[in-house]
């Protein structure tokens, strides 16, 4: 089997001629580099590249930005009045310390924006595709109707507005999965045929299963159908504890998801798991890219690698990382060795 076909295979819950490897991404290992070329042929590869973002507030936002040293601040003007944003950069990495939403009345000033769709860019995912052939997948990051929102609110405001404005928090939600799933068909007519579903755990680690079934499970069972009758591949990323939520995950209809973190990053028992979805969700990930992967020497990784393909092996199971998107060359080499364990498997 080809990479593609072997993911592919594994997405349908299938069994291929071995279990896939995938790096998600190439973390901070260059593409063109010779690490970067051995790392796609030697694993199985995916690529997650942009192409149909920033349809929350479309194109019809008033915005003033204006940047002072290492600080950025963009004011959203709305016919309800303005809200402000401050990012923060330092020569390591950037922030937002002030987000631009608090509460209900904040909600009113962000749904009072005329509505502009922005149209879906195909380019990166025909190029990546092109690029790989049959040596990797590739997908476009799409968020979804609780990720767009959720990101204009601090994790602690957000996940107060679910208990102080229900009804609000709701509305919310509910004018955002308009938008999303006008996106979704926008990005599928362009010819976009592979999607990583982002936003899921905005609701899985800060508002439990209740929440996350009204939130998340049903708008995102409708969006993955909407991909699905399109012909789509459709890959979901949810950080944190599942365990909780694996049914909820079968619900929403995924071919295949992330993180599945092990302990103690995550709660994930991969044999236990692997029953409940077994047949109806492929399982990727369990290994931490910066943690694991990216960290421990090529001997252990190698033992832990083995010993994750024997539990959920053989079929409907991807061997993966986090998806941090932040290992190096040395990670880059643990993920070709542990594709060398399950050849010989």
């Amino acid at each position: 089997m080809t990479s593609r076909e072997r993911l592919l295979c594994a997405f349908a819950c299938g069994t291929p001629d071995r279990v896939p490897v995938a790096p998600f991404g190439f973390g901070h290992v260059n593409p063109d580099s010779e690490v970067g070329y051995e790392l796609v042929r030697k694993t199985d590869f995916i690529q997650s590249v942009g192409g149909a973002g920033g349809w929350f507030l479309g194109a019809g936002v008033e915005q003033t930005v204006v940047t002072e040293g290492q600080t950025t601040t963009i004011t959203y003007h709305t016919p309800k009045g303005d809200l402000t944003q401050v990012n923060r950069s330092t020569d390591i990495t950037h922030a937002t310390v002030k987000f631009p939403c608090r509460d209900a009345d904040d909600i009113e000033k962000v749904l009072s924006i005329p509505y502009e769709p922005i149209a879906a860019d195909p380019r990166p995912f025909v190029e990546w595709e092109d690029r790989l052939g049959d040596e990797g997948l590739t997908l476009v990051g799409f968020l979804d109707a609780i990720c767009a929102p959720a990101m204009l609110f601090s994790p602690e405001d957000f996940s107060l507005l679910w208990v102080d404005a229900p009804d609000a928090f709701m509305a919310l939600i509910q004018a955002a999965q308009e938008r999303c799933l006008q996106a979704a068909e926008d990005a599928c007519r362009a010819g976009i045929k592979g999607f990583r579903i982002i936003g899921g755990e905005y609701a899985s680690t800060q508002l439990g299963p209740y929440a996350y079934r009204q939130t998340v499970t049903e708008p995102d069972a409708e969006l993955v159908k909407l991909m699905h009758d399109h012909g789509a591949i459709v890959y979901y990323h949810n950080h944190g504890p599942v365990m909780k939520y694996l049914e909820m995950f079968a619900d929403i209809g995924m071919d295949a998801a992330d993180c599945f973190e092990a302990p103690p990053w995550g709660d994930c028992d991969l044999v236990a798991a692997k029953e409940v979805l077994k047949g109806r969700v492929c399982i990727v990930g369990n290994l931490d890219d910066m943690e694991v992967i990216d960290k421990l020497d090529e001997a252990t990784v190698r033992a832990i690698a083995r010993e994750r393909l024997e539990q959920a092996g053989p079929d409907g199971f991807v061997l993966g990382g986090t998806a941090s998107g932040t290992y190096t060359e040395r990670g880059a080499r643990n993920f070709i060795a542990m594709a060398e364990v399950s050849r010989e498997l």
